[in-house]
């Protein structure tokens, strides 16, 4: 039970590390203290939903919907250019990223975009319900496999948002959240870039 656990851990942990777009904004929150635990938590409980459906077996669904896939990936990346050019904008102006930074952006917004970001991004059903899904088929504690990817997300989630914190000392200065929003931007639009071409 430990070993399927820990292997469940393990895989969720290395879907999740890469900094795609959900990262990105969970980072950002996290250094401007911006509703972070209700960011953290819309990441950590909708992967935790989708884990569930993925080893319930709804993994099937992707293939028993014809165009599902290809939809997916079209509204995913239509968001995520928007998004990015969004970001990339805040860099190119400079000083209104610092200016958000003080508390402009609602709760709501917050937390929409969170969810844009993570329901709209194909690549979380593929990893979460398809892949893991998968996996867990191999193992006889499907449940525990399943609750060992699913308390990787949130552990990965809350160190994310809340350990962004120890970064805030450089991005006291304008020029780094520049550079912060450029790389966001560069990585919403090659995210939507390798959607499109897939």
């Amino acid at each position: 039970m430990t070993q399927t656990f820990f292997a469940g851990f393990a895989l969720g942990l290395s879907l999740i590390l890469a900094i795609g777009a959900q990262n990105a904004f969970v980072l950002r929150q996290g250094l401007r203290r911006m509703h972070v635990l209700p960011v953290v938590l819309v990441c950590a409980l909708s992967d935790a939903l989708l884990i569930a459906a993925g080893v319930a077996g709804f993994g099937a669904l992707a293939e028993a919907v014809p165009g599902l896939e290809f939809w997916m990936r079209i509204f995913g990346a239509a968001f995520l250019l928007w998004y990015g050019a969004r970001t990339l904008l805040s860099a190119w102006r400079g000083g209104a990223t610092l200016e958000a930074a003080s508390g402009s952006q609602s709760l709501r917004a917050a937390v929409l975009t969170c969810l844009a970001l993570t329901w709209l991004n194909p690549h979380v059903y593929l990893d979460t319900v398809v892949l893991l899904g998968a996996i867990s088929a191999q193992y006889e504690a499907r449940v525990v496999f399943a609750i060992g990817a699913m308390s990787a997300s949130f552990v990965f989630f809350f160190s994310l948002g809340y350990g962004a914190r120890a970064l805030a000392p450089v991005f006291a200065r304008p020029r780094a959240w520049q550079v912060l929003d450029l790389l966001i931007g560069l990585t919403m639009w090659a995210i939507a870039a390798k959607l499109l071409v897939m």
